[in-house]
C-alpha cells in the first residue's frame, strides 16, 4: 500500500515538471523524429490548427510545441454523429545541448508540423584527416 506522504510530495520536491492546465480537450500530437547529418527533424500531426495559433518554444533544454485549435461549428447544423475530437494540441521533449537553439525553425503545411534543429557544430560528425610521415 501506498504511504501518503509519499502521495501527497509536490513536484518541487520529486523533481518533476508541474503539468499545464486548462479547459477544454488537449491532445497529445503524433510525431516522428529523424535525424539528418547536420540536423533532427520533428514531424508533428497537428490537424486544425493554423500557423498563427501554433507556439514552439525552447527553453532549458525543454522543446514545447503548443497549438489552439478552435472548435469546428456549422451555424444552423446539429452533429448527429462526431468521431473527430477538436482540442489543443500540447507536447514537450528533453533535448540536448548538441542543439542550435538560435537556428530553430518551423513550418506548418497541410496539419503537419515540420520542426527543423540544427546541431551545434561541435556535435555535427566530421572526417578527420590521417595526416602520414
Amino acid at each position: 500500500m501506498a504511504d501518503e506522504t509519499t502521495l501527497a510530495k509536490s513536484a518541487a520536491e520529486t523533481g518533476a515538471a508541474a503539468e499545464p492546465t486548462w479547459c477544454g480537450a488537449c491532445y497529445r500530437p503524433n510525431v516522428d523524429i529523424l535525424e539528418e547529418n547536420d540536423e533532427l527533424l520533428v514531424l508533428a500531426d497537428i490537424p486544425g490548427a493554423n500557423g498563427e495559433n501554433i507556439a514552439v518554444d525552447f527553453r532549458d533544454g525543454t522543446l514545447t510545441i503548443h497549438a489552439k485549435v478552435p472548435p469546428r461549428e456549422q451555424a444552423g447544423a446539429s452533429c448527429l454523429l462526431q468521431e473527430y475530437g477538436v482540442g489543443d494540441y500540447y507536447r514537450t521533449f528533453q533535448v540536448s545541448e548538441a542543439i542550435d537553439a538560435g537556428k530553430i525553425v518551423a513550418e506548418y503545411h497541410d496539419g503537419v508540423l515540420t520542426l527543423h534543429l540544427p546541431k551545434a557544430e561541435s556535435a555535427r560528425p566530421r572526417k578527420i584527416s590521417v595526416k602520414t610521415a
